[in-house]
């Protein structure tokens, strides 16, 4: 079966993880919430799209995160006035770097006798497995769980002044 492999893809509150793709036609597979498709667009380039769609940059909005303690595999806020966040498993710069989606996260657990792995229960059920432990994913969901907190506390304050 031959899927067609798109040139681009613009994240949506429908992406729910972007992830290498080990195949020679494109760099990334992206989840969504009712399909998967393949992109040669790889996905830190989809992230930093996505950030100047929404009018900022990456940079100011990895630079941002950073306000909240964290200096590596910084959550990125891509698109904070639809909720849509996002954090690496790795460094982005990383070829096994994931990407996952904030809010579509329901869950994750470690394979049995596999501690630098987990599997990641998403909100429509779907599954995906992850090289990486669930320590690394609880940092990254505290991470940018305070990200957002901080952000809505900002806009609170905001609106308070006005």
């Amino acid at each position: 079966m031959t899927e067609n492999v798109h040139s681009s893809y613009k994240i949506t509150n429908n992406t729910v993880a972007l992830v290498p793709s080990y195949r020679f036609d494109s760099s990334t597979r992206v989840y969504e919430t009712k399909k998967d498709l393949y992109v040669k667009q790889p996905s830190l380039e989809m992230i930093k799209t996505a950030c100047l769609d929404g009018f900022a940059n990456y940079d100011g909005r990895r630079e941002a995160a950073i306000q909240t303690g964290a200096k590596r595999k910084v959550p990125i806020a891509i698109y904070p006035n639809q909720d849509i966040y996002a954090f690496p498993t790795h460094s982005p710069t990383h070829f096994d770097c994931h990407w996952l989606f904030f809010a579509h996260i329901q869950g994750f657990t470690s394979p049995k006798n596999q501690p630098r792995q987990s599997i990641v229960t998403f909100s429509n059920g779907s599954k995906l497995l992850l090289p990486v432990s669930t320590s690394v994913l609880e940092k990254q969901m505290y991470r940018t769980s305070l990200c957002i907190l901080r952000r809505n506390q900002y806009w609170e304050q905001s609106r308070r002044i006005q």
